[in-house]
């Protein structure tokens, strides 16, 4: 229920941080490149199959040290019908190896769609005498800006699938404020979508105090997150926009509660391109690279966290 999986994890890593996998092909070493062009020439087979190989090994590197991984869709969708195969692959290898597995896809509609997008996602899908999981993440961000009828159909695969959602809340935008900011009477719009947030979470709260829905609340605004720590009790914190986005563990801090849950932070370049940042390193040792910043990461934070 809720998040209770993901918890579970981070209190087993003693990590409370996720990695994006949002795989850019510049993002690659040139020695995984080179041979899947080699293999199937300049084409976007060989590209995703790069990514692939890539993800797989940060996968395989970094299981035993972070809880989670938050595979970008947009950076798989960009080579078409390869891509999204290796998307569905890459979540599929991390849960294997027990990772707890977010989909950045920020989806939202209405109705039939809104189901569908959840299905796709999160649920199971019927073909035939069949019923299959097409992506089986774990969780999902999504967009609440079409109000209860685009959130109403993931609640039901949230309970039924024991999965979970992140709604965009505050997020860590330079230009975020111009319409989180503005004011609803004496809100903000990101403090009405936060109460939204713990409405819509109210009747599936698991054994840690945490709701199904979680928001997206940015390390690059500290003040806020620390606002609506306060605000949102039951509701679990992805925060995006520490290191590459400016965003430090000082100030991340206040995103966890007393007992130190309740959130995940994310870093995607700052560990994915670890070893182009790294005094000296090989590309080939770019997993390595990608561990000792995780590392460095976790410590970072828990000296933060109390």
């Amino acid at each position: 229920m809720g998040f209770d999986r993901l918890i579970k994890r981070i209190q087993e890593t003693g990590n409370p941080s996720v990695v994006g996998l949002d795989p850019k092909l510049d993002y690659v070493p040139a020695f995984i490149k080179e041979k899947h062009f080699k293999e199937n020439g300049m084409t976007l087979c060989a590209a995703a199959n790069a990514i692939r190989e890539f993800n797989f090994t940060l996968i395989d590197t970094l299981c035993d040290i972070i809880p989670a991984v938050k595979p970008q869709a947009a950076y798989y969708e960009m080579y078409g019908y390869e891509g999204v195969r290796v998307l569905a692959e890459t979540i599929a290898y991390a849960k294997s190896k027990n990772m707890f597995v977010i989909t950045d896809g920020k989806r939202n509609d209405i109705g039939a769609t809104m189901e569908a997008y959840a299905t796709a996602h999160l649920g199971c899908v019927s073909v035939g005498t069949e019923t299959l999981e097409p992506f089986n993440a774990d969780s999902l961000t999504v967009n609440g800006y079409l109000g209860t009828d685009g959130i109403r159909p993931l609640l039901r695969i949230c309970n039924e699938k024991d999965k979970g959602i992140f709604v965009l809340v505050k997020t860590s935008n330079p230009s975020s404020g111009e319409l989180q900011d503005r004011k609803i009477g004496n809100d903000t719009v990101y403090d009405v979508m936060g109460d939204m947030c713990e409405a819509w979470g109210a009747d599936q709260i698991g054994e840690f105090g945490y709701s199904a829905v979680g928001a997206v609340v940015g390390a690059t605004y500290p003040e806020q997150l620390q606002e609506l720590r306060i605000r949102l009790p039951h509701t679990f914190f992805l925060v995006p926009g520490y290191g590459a986005q400016g965003g430090g563990a000082a100030g991340v801090a206040a995103a966890f509660d007393r007992n130190g849950l309740g959130a995940i932070v994310n870093s995607s370049r700052g560990i994915m391109c670890a070893y182009q940042k790294e005094s000296n390193c090989p590309d080939t040792d770019f997993a390595g690279a990608a561990r000792r910043e995780a590392i460095r990461m976790r410590e970072d934070l828990c000296s933060y966290i109390k």
